[in-house]
């Protein structure tokens, strides 16, 4: 694929600037180096608090968290599940992104700091992130967040608390969804910047109990789930230059189908991990910004 005419200047520049600190071969390095560079990586990318936000660590329902509340109390509560394969990431990878999302909708937030593989395999991290979820829906409604498996997890915990009362709706960025390896975007992109089909199987195989895919099971992937009826509002945006783009789309057209409302966002030129380009890259901006208020719609 040639992404010279799909990829603006701007993107590029965020590519190399990623590059530069978390090589393409991250993936294949040891874990503890893989989690050191990607802790890095994201430390350079930092942007800091909006002037007024109110941030606090604490355990909910016993899974280490960090909260997000602006100068007027929510009874809404995003909580968000960052990205990171399942491997790597954390509280602070993710720190600045969910401080400027309870800046910018007004709502409070929680980012939980699930289990993370190869240690804790699935459905470790499925657990904490359904765990924190049913804490959080307990004091008020909430809207699931999630980017990369984040994004898996958002969509898991939706699937198995589908019809709770106060559940209000999910929104996945560049979600990993359990698609067809072997065809579409997992193909076309196979070499694409920021991630590759070998690292979405390096991180596949990594989480599986025993080395096992476990089939059939929507917690792990949550396309491969039988019946998408009665799931919340959900808006999935996907990347286009990005080996798992079709997942979204295919998850959105699925709920479509069950009479689910569901809104797919295409973003042509992007690249998997772009909301750290969220202040210099104007397409990267501009999704942001539709991403805040589709935040905003589903909770309003």
């Amino acid at each position: 694929m040639d992404y010279s005419a799909r990829i603006d200047s701007e993107t590029w520049q965020f590519i190399h600037r990623t590059d530069s600190f978390y090589p393409p071969e991250t993936a294949s390095f040891p874990i503890e180096k893989q989690r050191a560079i990607y802790d890095g990586m994201c430390r350079e990318f930092f942007q800091g608090y909006p002037q007024g936000i109110v941030v606090a660590d604490s355990l909910l329902a016993g899974v280490p968290c960090r909260h997000y509340q602006g100068p007027t109390p929510s009874a809404v509560r995003v909580v968000y599940f960052h990205g990171g394969g399942f491997v790597v990431g954390g509280l602070d990878s993710h720190d600045d992104i969910c401080a400027e999302i309870c800046a910018r909708t007004g709502l409070s937030v929680t980012s939980a700091d699930y289990r993370l593989s190869p240690e804790h395999k699935h459905p470790a991290a499925f657990e904490d992130a359904l765990a924190v979820a049913q804490a959080a829906l307990a004091q008020g409604p909430i809207l699931l967040v999630g980017d990369s498996a984040g994004g898996t997890l958002a969509a898991a915990v939706a699937h198995r608390l589908r019809g709770a009362p106060g559940l209000l709706g999910q929104v996945l960025i560049y979600p990993g969804l359990g698609g067809n390896i072997d065809a579409g975007s997992y193909l076309e992109h196979a070499h694409a910047p920021m991630l590759t089909r070998d690292d979405v199987l390096f991180y596949k195989t990594i989480r599986a109990p025993n080395g096992l895919v476990p089939e059939g099971d929507p917690s792990w992937a949550p396309l491969c789930d039988t019946s998408f009826a009665g799931l919340p509002p959900t808006v999935a945006v996907a990347a286009e230059c990005d080996p798992i783009s079709d997942d979204a789309r295919d998850y959105i057209a699925a709920l479509q189908s069950a009479g689910v409302m569901a809104e797919l966002i295409e973003e042509p030129g992007l690249v998997h991990g772009y909301l750290r380009a969220r202040t210099t890259v104007a397409r990267a901006r501009e999704s942001f910004t539709r991403i805040i208020t589709r935040i905003t719609q589903l909770t309003t």
